[in-house]
């Protein structure tokens, strides 16, 4: 059964100013009383109203083939087209909708919430049983449907003065004379296909060890990496303490810790820090931006992805402050503008760019650097 719910798309009158509409919410579930129970939760949040609502994928895309929506609640088993099926479908068809998956396969040490992120949802949440809908349930959907419903702000000036297409993004901004020793990459929400189009451009011949801390669970981390490796011929480790870092190798911050890496002599290692941070994120990026601030300096590079809040931002400051580079990405690739957003106003970022230029302006950064 199908309930679409068009809403008037019509701008109010210039006279009247700008009204705040509301986030318009597409359901795509093959249960009846899972979509009533939703239908019913989104409608009393301030905020948030149901534009459409359908027991199948296919019905849901010829619906966005003429009316759009702000964020698209889809299941991943239903009858027909899957949920996973129809994924890049609907970000096709509605190139300005945000997807958040809400399945009982999203259960933490599950591979389906990867392969969602991979293909480019924004977010996943667990389904719950159906006695388990009501409070804190409630409250973490609505909360999650209202960030990922709201547009990027504003691009400032200074932003926009240093983005660049892509085929421009070579120009050098880090010392040819400065070997580039190692790449910190903090991500949240819509971090994991970020990360992907960055590495997919990133210059086979820059072999410095990459950081990664992505915002995930610990128990998503292994098929993360997985999925990781199966992108590229670097080495990809879920990071563990005493674990050398090496050239060509990339390692994730496991969910339950925060990743630094620490001298001993010559020798570069991980080590992991549980310490509660500021910004309350564990994994954090700070605490890895700011070991890297203190074992690499003028040679390491951070780049801050699509994700909320403002993790990063201290570690990055410190990154810089030591001589380092620093990169956000712009807004219009974000699918939430916050972390990239905290860095570029500060001022601190060389460039705010797509993923695919900060990788081509790192190979660019090539052209007169020393051999290692």
């Amino acid at each position: 059964m199908t309930r679409p719910q068009p809403r008037p798309t019509d701008p109010p009158p210039e006279e009247a100013g700008p009204v705040p509409r509301d986030v318009r919410v597409m359901l795509v579930d093959d249960s009846l009383v899972v979509r009533s129970i939703l239908e019913r939760i989104i409608e009393q949040r301030p905020g948030l109203s149901i534009c459409a609502s359908f027991a199948s994928a296919q019905d849901a895309l010829a619906w966005l083939a003429r009316e759009p929506a702000d964020v698209v609640v889809l299941d991943l088993e239903m009858p027909g087209m899957t949920g996973i099926d129809a994924l890049p479908l609907i970000l096709q068809r509605a190139a300005n909708a945000r997807v958040l998956i809400l399945s009982s396969n999203c259960v933490e040490g599950g591979s389906a919430a990867i392969d969602a992120l991979a293909l480019g949802a924004s977010d996943t949440l667990a389904k719950p049983g159906r006695g388990s809908f009501s409070g804190r349930f409630a409250e973490v959907l609505t909360d999650r449907i209202l960030s990922l419903g709201q547009r990027p702000p504003a691009i400032p000036a200074a932003a926009r003065a240093v983005r660049r297409p892509a085929r421009l993004a070579a120009a050098p901004v880090i010392d040819a004379g400065q070997p580039l020793e190692c790449i910190a990459v903090a991500a949240s929400t819509g971090g994991i296909p970020a990360f992907t189009t960055f590495l997919a451009h990133l210059d086979p011949r820059i072999r410095a060890p990459i950081l990664l801390t992505q915002h995930l669970p610990d128990a998503f981390m292994e098929f993360y990496a997985r999925q990781i490796a199966t992108l590229t011929t670097r080495r990809v480790h879920v990071a563990t303490a005493g674990m050398p870092v090496e050239a060509g190798h990339i390692y994730l911050a496991p969910g339950d810790a925060h990743l630094v890496v620490v001298a001993n002599g010559r020798r570069r290692e991980i080590a992991l820090d549980r310490h509660p941070v500021d910004n309350g994120c564990c994994p954090s990026a700070d605490p890895m931006l700011a070991s890297v601030a203190e074992v690499y300096g003028e040679g390491g590079v951070a780049v801050i992805l699509s994700g909320m809040g403002r993790d990063g931002a201290q570690g990055a400051a410190r990154l810089k402050a030591a001589g380092g580079t620093v990169f956000a990405q712009a807004p219009e690739s974000c699918v939430i503008w916050g972390m990239p957003g905290a860095v570029s106003r500060t001022g601190i970022a060389a460039a705010t760019l797509n993923p695919d230029a900060i990788a081509l302006m790192l190979g660019g950064s090539l052209a007169g650097r020393p051999r290692r």
